[in-house]
């Protein structure tokens, strides 16, 4: 199982990014999805999380800003942020915890990470 987090970059303050992360793999379903982020020298923190249903759930520094949102059949998450600031600079990462073929085992995984830089 692999996911591909993609769309990172620099922007200036009050541009907006999408960034997308897909998942491949002996994959025989998918739970929930989620973006961290690590900023510099900080704590990896929570940005966003969407359910197989559709659910979504985003921290409160990004509510009004972020948007979460998934193409199940292509197994693909995607986090567009608009409105950025320089506080938003981080490693963002994608998360899925899902179930694997053959023996239906849950797992959590995570893909490498996308930087995304903004200037002021």
């Amino acid at each position: 199982v692999q996911l591909q987090a993609s769309g990172g970059g620099l922007v200036q303050t009050g541009g907006s990014l999408r960034l997308s992360c897909a998942a491949s793999g002996s994959i025989y379903s998918i739970d929930d999805m989620r973006w961290y982020r690590q900023p510099p020298g900080k704590q990896r923190e929570l940005v966003a999380r969407i359910s197989r249903t559709g659910s979504t759930n985003y921290a409160e520094f990004v509510k009004g800003r972020f948007t979460i949102s998934q193409d199940n059949a292509k197994r693909t998450v995607f986090l567009q942020m608009n409105s950025l600031t320089p506080d938003d600079t981080a490693v963002y990462y994608c998360y899925a915890q899902l179930q694997v073929q053959v023996t239906f085992r849950s797992g959590n995984y995570w893909g490498q990470g996308t930087q995304v830089t903004v200037s002021s």
